[in-house]
This record gives structure tokens, C-alpha cells and sequence, in this order.
């Protein structure tokens, strides 16, 4: 039983896709853009992984891991070769507070079940339902997204204090004046322009880790004195141990973790398939969706078994990945397998590369990453659609990411609606044998359910009434009332009424509400006038 029940999930999601490389075929070329991306997108891990373990209240090597784990999970696994996951922000404040209550042993716990949730939703095909999301939600959200990236970075440019401090932004200590001011400024302006510039000299290095390369080597050769990845964490350390969380089995236990397991399963998935179609987007790739999150669930249970914090898609990592030209799976796999060694061998290095320089690729990332177009049309889209880009963008910085899609989709949702309530309306004639003809256009739903009984006049109507819906579209059980609703007046008058042209789909709703009694076969192509009278026995109480 258990076998043919998994069987039976397992044909629900789509079969994953392990190409390396879904568009061109693997050449040196594109071996080495790959492996040159990964490099990029690695050392931009780093500082990020290690703040975000500071803003959960966790060890840096926590962070660490989970990029690196989660990196390499769902770049095997997920729905869209070039994407990059690891630790984020908006998962690290959601985590700080079960942290700062139970303890990281419960934190390991959560993020195992937040994994096994993620897996469900993905066996379930939930992740097609990221298509609702409405284009103007989508612009404010990579909106809010860039302003968050650039705010994050801001920190860079305020004197560390202690190194808790320095992860939480602004208690990390004052912002920097005078020459150290002008030092940074000066090394961020030369990582963007080398990025700029790079593109159109050569493009056989990425341009961000040409800058990052550049500026290094400038700090290191002239010994100036800025702050480099090495003050914000010792990154040193040795394989992630395999770990069982040290939780109680107990329903008590199981209370603590689980609300915490749905909100993170929840705000990952948004964030990791928004990603998803960001990233299809600008590389032309489409579909995948419930196989990312079956991905990025199974990340996130490996990963709470060997100490790291969970993580989901990042949207800048992966925009500096798509930028640099990676388009395979090569590159995430590269950029997690250099994190490693990174904690395994290189720490001293990388700890030597200045903050300035990420601060500069992130700032290009911005760039990238923000709508500029979306400034330009407010003007000419519908003003709720301009309201909404505005709406999730402020609420992006306000909030968080998945806060904000939640609250775009919403709105978007009921100016939908109401738009639709105020199209129901009717064509009336009277025909030769002296029955009103009610021609309904528009659809009838909760939100015109209203409008469609006022369209009628039952007491100046003549004896026999026909209500054509050839135009029209019976969606929700709030229509059916409606209909019901019209048909009990007409009855209580002694008149009698007709309903015709109802699609096969509306055809089922009625009949199983058992508000009608079919007089002959539907007609979905309407070849033919199809008429249903009323069930007066249950409307009218006879």
C-alpha cells in the first residue's frame, strides 16, 4: 500500500531534467564560463551567508553550509539550470525568534520539516499556482527586491563593532566619515566600473569577478586598510557532520517547530518559483515549477540533518549567475563546490578579499535587477495596476518578499473582481409568441451575483420568461444562489422561467445543486437553443 501511494506522488511531478546544458551542447567555452560564474557567485556567498547566520542568531559556519548544501541540492535538482540557493534574509528574521526561544536544536528540527512540507507541495503540483501571480506583482516584487539588496549593502559602509554587531546592520556600529568614507566609495565606484567595462574589452572573464579580482589586488598590493570578509567571521571549518536534531519526539515539541516549519516552507517557495520565472525570463526557459520545489524541499531536510540553517532560491546570486553567463547546472554545482573549499582550505584568501568589492557587484545587481521600465509606465498602465507595482514594492522594504507577493496577489485578485461585478448586465426583447428574452452578458459570480437579480423586473414581465446565457459564464456557487434566487421571485409571481445556452461546465454545477431539471441534452457549441425550466418543487415549495 505504502509502495503504490508513493508510486502514485511520484507520477505527479514532472521528470527532472539533469541536463547540464538544456540550450547548446557542453564545449570548453562553456565549461569555463561556467566554472568562472560559479567562482563569481561564490565569493559573493560568502558575506551573505555569514550576515544571514548573524541575523538568525546562529554560527557563521551555519550560513555557510546551508549555501553550500542547498546550492549544490537543488542545482542537481531544481526546475531551472542557472538559479542559485542558499541562506536568505527573508527565511534568517522568520528563524531568530525560535532561535532566541528553544535553541538551534529546534531550529534543525523546523527546517527538516519545512523541507518535508516543500517536497509535498512539490508532489503535488502545487507550484503551477505561482502562475496567478499578475505581471505588476511581479515588477514590484524584483522592485522591493533591488531596494532590499542595496539597504543590505549599506551596512558595509558603517564601522564594525563586535561581530554579532556587524551581521545585524545597524547596531554593527557608526557609519564611516572622512577618509575611510572615501576609501570605500572610491573602491565600490572602481568594482562598478571594471564590471561595466569589462563586457566590452572581453567577456572570457565574468565581468563581477573581474572586478572583484581587480580591486583585490589593489588592496592587497598598496596595503590599504578597508574592511575585508575576514572581519565579519572566521569562515574556517571542516565537512558538515551528519546531525540529528536533539528534539524530543513529542507532540508538545511538534507544536513549537511546526509553525515555524509552515511559514518558512511558505515563504521559500515563493521566493525560490518568483525566482524561477524571473530566471526563465531572461533565459528563455519555462515550465519546472513543481519540480523546483521538490528541490528545494529536499535541500532543506538534507540540510537540517547536517547543521545548516535552510535556505531558498536568492534572486541576487542568481541574477550575478545569469549575468556572468551561466546557464547550466555546471555553474551552481561549481559555486557550492568552491564555498567548500572555501571553509575547507582557502579561508585565509578569501578572508583577505575587501567587503568593498561584493558591495560593488551587489550594487551592479541592483542596477540589473530593478524594473526601470515599470517607472516609465505608471503613468499609462491602469492606475491599479501602477498602485499594485507601487503597493509590493513598498511593502518588499516594509516587510518581506513573501509578505508582499501575498498581498499583491490579493489585491490584484479583488480589483479583478470588482471589475468583473460591474460588467454583468442584459439585452432584453419580447418574442412573437409574447415571451421576455433576458440576453445576460458578463460573467456571474460572488461579485455580480448582485447586479444579475436587479437586471430583472418581475413584476411588469409577462408570464414566460427565457434568461439566455450565450454570453454569460455561471462560475461559483454564490451564481447558482443567484439564479435560484431569480427563479423563486418568477415562481412566487406564477411565472414561468427558461434558462438557455448554459455551457456543459455550468450545466453540471446547476444540475448537481439540483436546481434544474434538463428537458433535453446540453449543447456546448449552442448549435441549437437549449432550454431548462426550473425544479418548481424545490424553488417554489410545492
Amino acid at each position: 500500500m505504502a509502495r503504490a501511494l508513493l508510486a502514485r506522488f511520484a507520477n505527479r511531478i514532472e521528470t527532472p531534467d539533469l541536463r547540464l546544458a538544456p540550450t547548446e551542447p557542453l564545449s570548453i567555452s562553456r565549461l569555463r564560463i561556467e566554472l568562472l560564474s560559479g567562482l563569481t557567485v561564490a565569493l559573493a556567498l560568502v558575506p551573505e551567508a555569514v550576515a544571514f547566520a548573524f541575523v538568525a542568531g546562529v554560527h557563521p559556519l551555519v550560513g555557510l553550509y546551508a549555501a553550500f548544501l542547498v546550492g549544490l541540492i537543488t542545482a542537481i535538482l531544481g526546475g531551472r539550470p542557472g538559479m542559485i540557493s542558499g541562506a536568505t534574509g527573508a527565511l534568517a528574521v522568520v528563524m531568530v525568534a525560535l532561535v532566541a526561544d528553544h535553541g538551534v536544536e529546534y531550529l534543525f528540527a523546523a527546517v527538516v520539516l519545512m523541507g518535508i512540507i516543500q517536497v509535498f507541495v512539490g508532489l503535488m503540483r502545487w507550484g503551477k499556482f505561482i502562475r496567478l501571480v499578475p505581471h505588476p506583482v511581479m515588477l514590484g516584487f524584483v522592485n522591493g527586491l533591488a531596494i532590499v539588496i542595496f539597504l543590505a549593502q549599506l551596512t558595509q559602509f558603517k564601522v564594525p563593532g563586535t561581530v554579532e554587531a556587524a551581521g545585524h546592520g545597524a547596531a554593527g556600529g557608526e557609519w564611516l566619515t572622512g577618509l575611510p568614507l572615501v576609501v570605500m566609495l572610491a573602491l565600490v565606484g572602481l568594482t562598478m566600473a571594471v564590471i561595466w567595462l569589462m563586457p566590452k574589452i572581453t567577456k572570457v572573464v565574468p565581468a563581477p569577478l573581474a572586478g572583484i579580482a581587480v580591486v583585490a589586488a589593489v588592496v592587497i598590493l598598496f596595503g590599504i586598510d578597508v574592511p575585508r570578509v575576514g572581519d565579519m567571521a572566521n569562515i574556517k571549518g571542516g565537512f558538515p557532520p551528519f546531525h540529528v536534531p536533539a528534539v524530543p519526539l513529542t507532540w508538545e515539541a511538534f507544536q513549537i517547530v511546526a509553525p515555524y516549519a509552515v511559514i518558512l516552507a511558505a515563504i521559500g517557495l515563493i521566493e525560490s518559483l518568483l525566482t524561477l520565472n524571473l530566471v526563465g525570463e531572461m533565459t528563455g526557459q519555462r515550465g519546472g515549477a513543481s519540480q523546483e520545489c521538490v528541490a528545494q524541499g529536499a535541500a532543506n531536510v538534507v540540510t537540517g540533518f547536517f547543521g545548516g540553517m535552510g535556505g531558498c532560491a536568492m534572486i541576487g546570486q542568481s541574477m550575478i549567475n545569469v549575468k556572468s553567463g551561466g546557464r547550466t547546472r555546471i555553474a551552481g554545482i561549481a559555486a557550492a563546490l568552491f564555498l567548500l573549499s572555501f571553509i575547507l582550505f582557502a579561508s585565509p584568501l578569501i578572508e583577505q578579499i575587501p567587503l568593498a568589492a561584493l558591495v560593488g557587484v551587489m550594487f551592479m545587481v541592483v542596477i540589473g535587477t530593478f524594473a526601470w521600465n515599470s517607472v516609465r509606465i505608471l503613468t499609462r498602465v491602469p492606475r491599479i495596476d501602477a498602485f499594485v507595482i507601487l503597493l509590493v514594492t513598498a511593502v518588499t522594504v516594509w516587510q518581506d518578499l513573501a509578505v508582499a507577493v501575498v498581498v499583491g496577489v490579493i489585491v490584484s485578485a479583488l480589483a479583478y473582481a470588482w471589475g468583473n461585478a460591474t460588467r454583468i448586465r442584459a439585452k432584453t426583447y419580447v418574442t412573437p409568441e409574447g415571451a421576455k428574452v433576458y440576453q445576460v452578458n458578463g460573467p456571474l459570480f460572488f461579485g455580480s451575483s448582485d447586479g444579475f437579480v436587479e437586471l430583472f423586473d418581475i413584476d411588469k414581465d409577462p408570464s414566460k420568461v427565457v434568461v439566455d446565457f450565450a454570453d454569460s459564464r455561471v462560475a461559483d456557487q454564490s451564481a447558482l444562489q443567484a439564479i435560484e434566487a431569480v427563479a423563486a421571485k418568477y415562481e412566487a409571481a406564477g411565472k414561468q422561467i427558461q434558462l438557455r445556452h448554459l455551457s456543459r461546465d455550468c450545466h453540471r454545477l446547476l444540475t448537481r445543486a439540483g436546481h434544474l431539471m434538463v428537458d433535453s441534452d446540453d449543447d456546448p457549441d449552442y448549435e441549437v437553443a437549449v432550454d431548462y425550466s426550473v425544479r418548481t418543487g424545490i424553488l417554489g415549495g410545492h
